[in-house]
């Protein structure tokens, strides 16, 4: 079963979340960090003191000075720092002075001497649980003519300062816990409230029924990021519509279209049947039904056409076709037609091929050739034109007659569109044919529009040539 994506709200804020709950972790580390390096410095600041009161009062000891007096001057040499604690030593390794219930024998091992003390050159090592920081020195005392190298090493406790950077580590998870916690909560309810603008769209859309297709959706209405949305919504809106009131004029004009031959039938059929009849009234009964079930036929293939083209089920198979040659086999189907209206028929332009389907072309010119000839007057000419433009291919079908007014023009390519009466049919076709043609075009990747003025009719279509 395939699993449903998380929502925008739940994506949001895990989103926005994980770059807080990152970006706090990341500043409670720079905190702690800025917190640990100022009690280094504090360290060295400290070490740096003792070291300096030290390297005074052994610059200032006479040649011969008494242990017990040298004592007692490094013991007082450094004051006010409590915490501090040192180890002087000879070049040799010789312990001269150590400070009480100190233990530095040991880092002046291990630890590297260093010419001065900074933060990257402090050591940190424990001792009878305790934590110290310090640094081994060897400085240079003496006269210039007696000169003696001395060792010092110098520690400070850090464990007050480590017990406080411990608690504040503590504080700074619990800090940073509770405040992802609030920034996720606030975070989730202000994206909530940002999709208020969504919720209250789609309350809208679901009051839309099949009966309420005229209504739009306001654009000014919505947030920026919602008027694309809105934007489409109206447009799938209007389609509906179209469609809608097109398949209800379609069931409208159908059922008129199949009522009058439906009346036909039943009326010659039951005159018919009114009284007895010699054989060749029958028969005459009989073709007389016979043309309306054709036309009923017709008009029924017609509408699986257009519905095949509707579902771009129409495939043309591609061949090569010469348009003028279809046009003068179409002259002399219709000519006898055009003659008995005594309307001429003319054809001009350059020879014109194109790969198409041989039987849809045919019909898509025969219906605008008949159309042309249906509608010109007596004395009038009908001329098919052909012309060869870039890569395309032109032909247009001219006809004098009355024109189609311009808030007509635009629906003539409709199913079942009646212009004006005029145009109005006789008896003649169901009205679909034009709407045949503009399928055919379109499924040859063409186009083809209409215009009308007093003089003449012209239907253009514009086709891929052939390569």
């Amino acid at each position: 079963m395939k699993r449903r994506p998380a929502s925008l709200a739940v994506r949001l804020t895990v989103s926005i979340g994980a770059v807080i709950t990152v970006v706090l972790l990341t500043f409670g580390w720079i905190v702690e960090r800025s917190i640990n390096n100022h009690f280094i410095q504090q360290d060295v600041d400290e070490l740096n003191a003792v070291v300096q009161a030290l390297k005074h009062t052994l610059a200032t000891l006479p040649p011969d000075i008494a242990p017990a007096e040298l004592n007692q001057r490094l013991a007082n040499a450094v004051s006010g720092h409590h915490n501090a604690q040192y180890r002087i030593s000879s070049d040799s390794g010789a312990q001269i002075y150590a400070t009480s219930g100190s233990n530095l024998d040991r880092f002046a091992q291990i630890a590297q001497p260093v010419d001065k003390i900074t933060i990257d050159t402090v050591g940190i090592w424990q001792d009878h649980g305790e934590t110290f920081r310090g640094a081994v020195l060897r400085v240079a005392t003496g006269s210039p003519s007696h000169p003696r190298i001395l060792t010092i090493t110098v520690a400070t406790g850090i464990d007050f300062h480590l017990h406080y950077l411990e608690s504040f580590r503590d504080y700074l998870r619990i800090i940073t816990i509770a405040a992802c916690l609030i920034a996720i909560l606030a975070t989730w309810l202000a994206v909530h409230q940002g999709h208020a603008p969504i919720r209250r769209i789609s309350r809208e859309m679901r009051k839309i029924g099949s009966d309420q297709l005229h209504i739009r959706l306001e654009p000014k209405a919505v947030p920026t990021e919602l008027v694309e949305l809105t934007t489409s919504f109206n447009g799938m809106l209007e389609r509906l519509e179209n469609v809608f009131r097109r398949l209800s004029d379609f069931s409208g004009d159908i059922a008129h279209e199949l009522r009058t031959p439906i009346t036909n039938l039943k009326t010659q059929t039951e005159v018919a049947l009114s009284q007895v009849r010699s054989v060749e009234q029958y028969r005459e009964v009989l073709y007389s039904n016979l043309e309306e079930y054709e036309r009923m036929a017709k008009m029924l293939s017609d509408m699986l056409f257009l519905a095949q083209a509707d579902n771009n089920l129409l495939k043309p198979e591609l061949v090569k076709i010469d348009l003028q040659a279809e046009m003068r086999n179409l002259f002399d189907y219709f000519g006898a037609w055009a003659e008995e209206r005594e309307v001429g028929l003319e054809l001009v332009g350059v020879q014109a091929c194109i790969l198409g389907d041989r039987l849809m072309i045919r019909r898509a010119l025969s219906n605008l050739l008949s159309n042309a000839i249906r509608y010109t007057p007596a004395g009038g000419i009908v001329t098919a034109a052909f012309g060869v433009e870039s890569a395309h291919i032109r032909i247009c079908v001219q006809n004098p007659g009355p024109a189609i007014p311009s808030e007509h023009i635009v629906h003539i390519f409709e199913r079942f569109y009646r212009p004006d009466a005029s145009r109005q049919r006789s008896g003649e076709g169901a009205g679909l044919g034009l709407a045949i043609v503009k399928s055919i075009v379109e499924a040859h990747g063409g186009k083809i529009r209409a215009r009308s003025t007093a003089d003449a009719t012209v239907f253009e279509i514009e086709l891929p040539g052939a390569t």
